[in-house]
Formats: structure tokens, C-alpha cells, sequence
């Protein structure tokens, strides 16, 4: 692909906009077609089993190193010019937002990408769900939530200026985030075998953890071709989400990509849907689901802006360039899901998910 040749068609910020909405679009097909889901992942595993969903989120999460990390060799982007890697990070806030985002997503049924993928098939749930999640984090990040926000993440932050490089702070060689990568993926298959998961959601699954590495190599390339600044970056929700959410209120606001990445995703997993003929409109069941879900999305919204991003951004998007805060956002995601669906699901007698 010449980026610069598109950049010089269209501009930088369409072309900005433009990779967002390619990285999106390869996402949700990938994602409805895998039923990627972390909150079902760590439900099986909560409930003592290691399931289709944990095969399947494995597989991305591995996948998703293998791709970044083999990128990164061939020099096709580089993990220390990403922003997340770039600014500083924050120690306090991926605790209590991990936290907070793993209680969240398992009281909504689904992380913020998750609803973003069901939003689109006709699940009305998600979409109200998804509204609320995009909301508090706009609220998080520039409104009446921000100076909590601002407190909470400031208890504790990463030295230097700088987020923690976990390969180079362990002084490990610069293959070993692909010889990592490579062997969860072993382990990913293994489980898919026993799980008898057909080659499809095999490599669809794969397919999440690709257009991550899709999304990383567009931005950086247009990095190096672009006259202003360009952010390095790759799938997330918490933020985009928000800034989705007030571009089309706003019409000043200026394309970039976030700005393609959140319609990308939807567009993908509606045409996937409807070629699958799986389109079908969906509501809550009650006062108490939509009440829980709410709640469950608010926690997310929040959460997932506090620990600098969400079960994507942070748990496959960050760890794939080994990123401190977000290894830690995800361990305490796992920890927050698997504590609330013990406490509210296990008690109550709620099945597995399907």
C-alpha cells in the first residue's frame, strides 16, 4: 500500500480516518464471526473450565502478539513510538479501573467491543448498553467524572515519563515477545482441538489478533510519511468510543482514527451478520437486566478510561507491544470478572454462558 500516495489524495486526517475504519471493518467480521467475548473467557474460567470462549480469546490475545511482534522485527512499526508506550502510564489506574472494567463487563454481559459487535447484529441491549459505556467515558475523560479520574490515576504512575516496556525492563531479547506469542498460540490450539472448534472460528479468532497488527502498521507508516504529528495506535474503545460519540455532536470535531475504527467495527460485524442471515432485533428481559447492564457499562465506561483502556485496548491492543500498565489492566480485569461472577452470577445459579 502507498500511504503516501493517499495521504497526498485525500489528506493526513481522512487518511488517519480512513485506516481506522479498515482496521474496524477487519475486526468486527473477525469478531462476530468468532464470538470473541473476554467476559465469557473469564466466566468458563471462573466457573472451573477451559471452554470454546477461553480457547478463542487465547488464540486472539496470542495471535495478536505473534502479528505485532513479527511486525515489529520487519521493521513495519516500531512499539516505542506507539502513544500508549510513549506517554506515561498509571499504576493506580489500571488496578482500580481493571478492576472496576472486569465487575463492569460481567454485569453487562459484554465488554465495550463486545457490545459494539452485538449492536450491530440488532441487539438493542448492547446498543443501550453501549450508549451508556460511551457516555461516562466522554464524562471520564473531559467532563464532570475527569478530576476523579485526574486523582485516581495520579496516586501512582510509571517513572521516566515513559509507560514500562515490560521486554526491556526484563532485558529479554527483542524475539522473545514472538517466541512468547508463538507459544500461547500452541497452547490456544491445543485447547481448540479438545474444544472441537471448527477451522473457521480458528482462524476468524486469529483474524481479531490481525487486525490489531493491521492497525499498528497503517498508523505507523503514515507516521512516517505525514507532516503533522500522527498518533500511533491500534483498536481500543474507551476513548474512540467517546470521541465517536461527540464527533457526531460536534461538528467540529476533525477526522482521525478513532473516528473510523468505532463505525469500522460496527459496519464489519453488520455485514458479517447479515450474510450469515443472524440480523435479528433483541431487548431486555426485564427492569432488573437493564438496570444490572447499565450499571455494568457506567463501571466500564469509567474503568476502562482509568486504566488507559478496555478489554481490547489494554488486554490485547497493549500487551501485544508488552506494555506495563496494560499486562497489569488485564490481570486485574480477569480478577474483577471472575470475583463478580462468583459473588452475583454463582450465587444466584446463572449457567455458563453459551
Amino acid at each position: 500500500m502507498d500511504i503516501l500516495a493517499i495521504v497526498e489524495r485525500i489528506g493526513e486526517a481522512p487518511t488517519a480516518a480512513l485506516f481506522g475504519l479498515i482496521t474496524g471493518m477487519l475486526f468486527g467480521i473477525a469478531a462476530q464471526r468468532s464470538d470473541f467475548c473476554l467476559r465469557a473467557a473469564t466466566v468458563e474460567f471462573a466457573r472451573g473450565r477451559l471452554g470454546p470462549r477461553m480457547s478463542i480469546w487465547l488464540l486472539t490475545f496470542s495471535t495478536a502478539m505473534v502479528w505485532v511482534q513479527g511486525a515489529q522485527l520487519l521493521g513495519l512499526m516500531r512499539s516505542e513510538d506507539a502513544r500508549m508506550m510513549a506517554v506515561p502510564g498509571t499504576w493506580s489506574g489500571a488496578v482500580i479501573g481493571g478492576l472496576l472494567f472486569g465487575m463492569g463487563m460481567v454485569l453487562a454481559r459484554g465488554c465495550s467491543g463486545r457490545l459494539l459487535v452485538l449492536a450491530a447484529t440488532g441487539n438493542l441491549r448492547s446498543v443501550i448498553s453501549g450508549l451508556v459505556f460511551a457516555v461516562v467515558a466522554q464524562m471520564s475523560l473531559h467532563g464532570a467524572l475527569s478530576p476523579l479520574r485526574d486523582a485516581l490515576s495520579g496516586i501512582w504512575v510509571t517513572a521516566g515519563g515513559r509507560n514500562l516496556d515490560l521486554l526491556a525492563a526484563l532485558h529479554l531479547p527483542e524475539a522473545s515477545g514472538l517466541v512468547l506469542g508463538l507459544a500461547l498460540a500452541a497452547l490456544a490450539i491445543v485447547l481448540s482441538v479438545r474444544n472441537e472448534l471448527g477451522v473457521t472460528k480458528l482462524f476468524m479468532a486469529s483474524g481479531v489478533g490481525f487486525a490489531v497488527a493491521v492497525g499498528w502498521v497503517l498508523t505507523y507508516g503514515l507516521s512516517q510519511v505525514a507532516f503533522e504529528p500522527v498518533q500511533i495506535e491500534s483498536a481500543t474503545f474507551t476513548g474512540p468510543s467517546a470521541n465517536t460519540l461527540m464527533f457526531f455532536l460536534v461538528p467540529e470535531t476533525v477526522l482521525k482514527f478513532d473516528i473510523g475504527l468505532v463505525p469500522g467495527v460496527f459496519l464489519g460485524a453488520f455485514l458479517s451478520a447479515a450474510l450469515k442471515r443472524e440480523l435479528k432485533f433483541q431487548g431486555f428481559e426485564g427492569a432488573g437486566n437493564m438496570q444490572r447492564a447499565m450499571i455494568g457499562a457506567a463501571a466500564m465506561g469509567f474503568g476502562g478510561m482509568l486504566a488507559g483502556g478496555c478489554a481490547i485496548g489494554a488486554g490485547v491492543t497493549g500487551t501485544s507491544i508488552f506494555v506495563g500498565t496494560a499486562w497489569l489492566a488485564l490481570t486485574c480485569m480477569w480478577i474483577g470478572a471472575v470475583a463478580t461472577d462468583f459473588l452475583v452470577d454463582q450465587r444466584r445459579g446463572s449457567p455458563v454462558p453459551a
